[in-house]
């Protein structure tokens, strides 16, 4: 099984400045008419056998600039039966690619958050799965419902993998490419492919990001798809600062294809999801999944706790608790 994927470097539009919903909304919109107008020029210029594109993080909207929660919500989120999911739908099925990226959505459970989601739509124009960011800085994850969140959902909605005629896909979503975990856990439920959509500082020098591409890809014998943004427009951020590097990273850890700044369609490179499963199946030195041994690494994850869970569980949040839960985590260090 060989084809090629391609990690699309696409301007993100924020719609921090619209004043109202409709003109956000107006702008979602064009965006994802401009995107897949990208995808079919790429396509003709790739060639047929595209059949994975992934796009960079939070692409429909940019990120909260100093919104509330509940002005994030109203602006710049998905709900459910949202319109937006039909036309991001129907331009993988349009374009017969697997479709990933993310966005921020709402939930029914929990109307006092939004959530950061990373999403695949199949050819058929279904969305086959949906992953909730897990850690953030300044935004709402399942941990901070985390009892409530397992309750509604249960623990293999955590860390959902898609078997795929493409293979089976997994997204991770920007910074939690620095946590192994994630990666490791949705190894644990077969992911071959991971799908990186991310908008990150840019750099000729290696950085920590790029450094756990490939350690992620090696560590799991895994593929990694990672799309960054080609600059964030109309936001006071400088607009290059989140510009350039999107690559594909072989199971073995050396990039296949990079871009560099600008909107690019560079990074895009063959798969060949039989030659890793070969992988995978060898005994040797270098097959790291096999020569895993979860269960000693178990006892101590069980043990220790620094970042608090269920933070938000029977309190709205705030934009000063987040950085109160770090110091708060951060001071444990000392102990």
């Amino acid at each position: 099984m060989r084809y090629k994927a391609l990690a699309l470097q696409t301007t993100c539009f924020a719609v921090n400045a619209a004043a109202t919903l409709q003109e956000a909304r107006e702008r979602m919109l064009r965006t994802a008419e401009r995107i897949e107008r990208q995808i079919q020029a790429s396509k003709r210029f790739i060639g047929p056998d595209v059949r994975l594109v992934v796009l960079p993080e939070y692409f429909l909207t940019g990120f909260p600039l100093g919104e509330t929660i509940a002005e994030w919500q109203q602006k710049a989120c998905l709900h459910p039966d949202d319109p937006m999911w039909a036309t991001l739908g129907q331009i993988a099925q349009r374009q017969q690619v697997f479709l990933s990226g993310n966005a921020y959505e709402l939930d029914e459970h929990f109307p006092d958050l939004y959530l950061q989601s990373s999403f695949i739509f199949s050819p058929a124009g279904e969305r086959i799965l949906n992953y909730r960011r897990l850690n953030s800085m300044f935004a709402p994850t399942p941990h901070d419902v985390w009892d409530k969140y397992l309750e509604v959902y249960g623990l293999e909605a955590v860390f959902p993998v898609a078997d795929t005629e493409i293979g089976r896909l997994a997204c991770i979503a920007s910074e939690e490419i620095l946590y192994p975990e994630i990666a490791r856990c949705l190894l644990m439920r077969g992911a071959e492919v991971f799908l990186h959509s991310t908008s990150e500082i840019s750099s000729p020098q290696l950085t920590p990001k790029n450094v756990a591409k490939l350690a992620r890809a090696i560590e799991n014998i895994a593929y990694v798809v990672s799309a960054n943004s080609a600059g964030i427009a109309d936001i006071d951020i400088p607009f290059a600062s989140a510009d350039g590097g999107s690559k594909i990273v072989h199971y073995e850890g050396h990039v296949l294809s990079e871009a560099g700044s600008g909107e690019s369609m560079v990074a895009h490179a063959t798969l060949d999801i039989d030659a890793l499963r070969a992988h995978r199946a060898r005994p040797g030195m270098t097959n790291y999944a096999a020569r895993q041994r979860f269960e000693l690494f178990a006892d101590s994850y069980a043990r220790y706790s620094f970042y608090p869970p269920n933070s938000f569980l029977n309190k709205k949040p705030e934009r000063a608790d987040f950085l109160e839960n770090i110091r708060q985590a951060a001071s444990r260090w000392k102990e």
